[in-house]
């Protein structure tokens, strides 16, 4: 089917399978329901390898992962209180990473000036966010918004995925509605149209037309009948994290760790808008929710996650084994896409050759 927007064959960008991240930016770090107080791990966002805990009192803190003493890995010590405890001489720091404490230390003799590196945090939609960038920019930039976190009438369906890939393949796959051919088999969507793109410095927009049809179409309420039905998908990205939806059916937000220059964990957060009455709504929101998600995961949309992860981890290998072989791309919207992530990491780089240059 011919595109409402042409699709031309453009070189990848192999620069953008090099680029960081903008680390001025919220990243999901870890889901918030699985650290319960008193316990530590560790945790990493583009190589910077944190010891993730939450105290006693139930509030989540993130520090560098190395004791300033020893630089042993602060996540193999114990929460007390509100601190954390190196588990090679007892070394306590508080939450902002200042040494409050050695246990060896004669009383009111003077502490030795060092700090592990914190980091600003935040706990919303189910999720542990950090900054790992400028501490001063953390309350200027917001976390992306989920207006339908609180809202009634959609179900909600967290999907954690771990990639062997750089975090500009995952996006790519995000954006790219044209790889439907992937999933034939589990009655994915076929026929797309990409009808309408737009880009700024930080975000791409896109509308694609698409088809469905068969059981699953019925299922999530895309069509009354097993017949083939159209509809729109609309994406945005707004770096670095995704949000897509499909009309009133589903949305569907993808929030993207980028771990190291090989590897991406994805926080996403599927709404699904049943349609089933109002009162077998809330039942299933209610004793039944956590069945009715672990069904919908395991069944439906894990399947299609673990065929886009082989072809991720694919693209991947063979980048590796030759970084300069060359591409074609056909799809403008990964174009725009790939524009954006080399802007936002040059955009970064400039910044900080800036401060550096002023101090």
């Amino acid at each position: 089917m011919q595109s409402a927007i042409a699709l031309k064959g453009q070189p990848i960008y192999r620069q953008v399978r090099a680029v960081g991240i903008n680390p001025n930016c919220w990243y999901p770090i870890y889901w918030a329901a699985q650290l319960k107080p008193g316990q530590v791990v560790p945790a990493e966002v583009w190589e910077q390898r944190i010891a993730l805990y939450r105290d006693q009192e139930g509030q989540a803190h993130a520090l560098e992962n190395g004791c300033p003493h020893k630089g042993i890995e602060l996540h193999k010590g114990e929460v007390k209180g509100q601190h954390l405890t190196c588990p090679y001489h007892g070394w306590e720091f508080e939450p902002g990473g200042t040494c409050v404490h050695i246990p060896y230390f004669p009383a009111g003799q003077k502490l030795p000036c060092v700090k592990a590196r914190s980091y600003p945090i935040q706990e919303r939609y189910g999720i542990l966010w950090i900054f790992p960038g400028e501490v001063d920019l953390a309350h200027e930039i917001p976390l992306p918004a989920v207006p339908e976190y609180d809202a009634d009438e959609w179900f909600l369906v967290k999907i954690p995925g771990e990639f062997q890939a750089h975090f500009s393949i995952c996006n790519e796959n995000a954006m790219d509605v044209f790889h439907g051919y992937l999933h034939r088999d589990l009655q994915g969507w076929f026929n797309p149209v990409l009808l309408n793109l737009k880009q700024t410095e930080a975000d791409v927009y896109a509308d694609y037309q698409v088809s469905y049809r068969g059981k699953l179409t019925k299922l999530l309420g895309l069509s009354q009948q097993e017949q083939t039905t159209t509809r729109t998908v609309s994406i945005h990205y707004q770096y670095p994290h995704y949000h897509s939806a499909l009309g009133d059916v589903s949305s569907l937000y993808l929030m993207r760790l980028p771990v190291g220059p090989a590897c991406t964990r994805s926080f996403s957060l599927l709404f699904l808008r049943l349609p089933l009455p109002r009162p077998l709504r809330r039942l299933l929101r209610g004793r039944f929710k956590s069945t009715l998600e672990r069904l919908i995961l395991h069944r439906i949309f894990l399947k299609f996650l673990h065929q886009d992860v082989e072809m991720m981890e694919s693209e991947q290998q063979n980048y590796q084994a030759n970084p300069q072989r060359s591409y074609v791309e056909v799809n403008p919207a990964i174009i725009a896409l790939q524009r954006v992530m080399v802007g936002q990491y040059e955009k970064f780089v400039q910044q900080s050759e800036r401060s550096l240059n002023q101090s």
